[in-house]
């Protein structure tokens, strides 16, 4: 299949392309069964990673059993931090990934996670994935180590927790953050000492009060974290991660492998999951907030005005960390897009 044709069956979207225009299409299909395994970002049980065995299960259907992957928690085959190796020796065939946690070695994967100050709304990022070349960028960066950016999972923000009122981006300045990706490049420059700190430990370090503020997940997943517990100020709207992406990436070998219809399932999958998981965290955002509230969290609104004029400031940190060619050129078509959107 040729790129055009790759970027003609996306275009369409999940819900054009139903099962039975997958299992009509042409290319010869591989004798007999390919099975590949992926390790995911989330515990078992949790909401993220039963959406991922919907993607594995939504796979199988679309390929009439052809390819069957089998889903792994976070950590169940390899430690989280070494998932991008294992994937790229072929320890197994895929992981599910969030690039902000190589941003620092890949300039680009700060702009192909999520944005500071950037677009506020998931649509507007996911279209920027699949209207603006952004999945092309995204596959470039991966391209040298071997992976292949299949697709991301597009969802909206994730709040900040804090043991100390803050009612301005203002207020930021002087405290201690956890932050991850191009989020700690961009806390950085607005004041917050910044500690990239694994998500297992931010329950344990806002306990301890060794940050005042912290990310962890989206808010129902914080909750049942328990951050209720230890910060009793919630902060929306997720300013430092206002809409989020995670990514599907194989192995190149292992992806190269597949036939046409294989992989046009994995591009239908994936988008379907984007789409039905961050319908649920919209659903979900409503019941857990009115919970923290419940457990005695101030939920603090801040003006929309003071996030618009701080996206400004915001841009002079992303083109910072935008320290090679192909991280200024993800940077510079989703500034074009902001200002079409009058964003920016």
């Amino acid at each position: 299949m040729t790129i055009s044709t790759r970027r003609s069956m996306l275009r369409l979207g999940a819900a054009a392309l139903a099962a039975p225009a997958i299992v009509a299409a042409t290319s010869v299909r591989a004798q007999g069964k390919t099975t590949w395994r992926m390790q995911a970002l989330w515990g078992g049980g949790t909401t993220p990673q039963i959406f991922e065995e919907r993607f594995c299960a939504r796979v199988a259907e679309l390929t009439g059993g052809s390819l069957e992957i089998t889903p792994f928690a976070g950590g169940q085959i390899v430690p989280a931090a070494q998932a991008f190796d294992a994937v790229r020796g072929g320890a197994f065939e895929m992981m599910k990934t969030f690039d902000g946690y190589t941003a620092g070695k890949i300039p680009a994967h700060g702009f192909s996670s999520t944005v500071p100050f950037g677009f506020p709304e998931a649509d507007q990022y996911e279209a920027w994935f699949y209207e603006r070349g952004g999945l092309e960028l995204a596959r470039e960066s991966y391209a040298p180590a071997g992976l292949t950016y299949v697709a991301p999972t597009v969802y909206g923000e994730e709040p900040i927790h804090s043991r100390v009122a803050i009612r301005t981006i203002a207020d930021l300045n002087g405290l201690k953050g956890r932050f991850v990706g191009l989020a700690s490049a961009v806390m950085g420059d607005f004041g917050v000492s910044v500690s990239p700190l694994p998500t297992s430990e931010v329950y344990s370090a806002l306990d301890k009060g060794l940050v005042d503020i912290a990310d962890r997940g989206d808010i129902k997943a914080n909750y049942e974290e328990g951050l209720h517990e230890v910060a009793k100020f919630l902060i929306l709207p997720g300013f430092h991660q206002p809409s989020t992406a995670t990514s599907y990436v194989a192995n190149t070998r292992a992806y190269d492998a597949l036939d046409d219809q294989q992989r046009a399932a994995l591009a239908v999958a994936a988008r379907e999951i984007s789409g039905a998981l961050r319908q649920n965290i919209i659903v979900a955002n409503g019941e857990y907030i009115a919970k923290f509230q419940e457990a005695g969290v101030e939920v603090i609104d801040l003006d929309p005005q003071d996030v618009a004029e701080n996206r400004a400031k915001a841009v002079d940190s992303w083109a910072k960390a935008a320290s090679d060619d192909l991280s200024k050129r993800m940077m510079d078509s989703q500034i074009a897009l902001m200002k079409e959107l009058r964003l920016l």
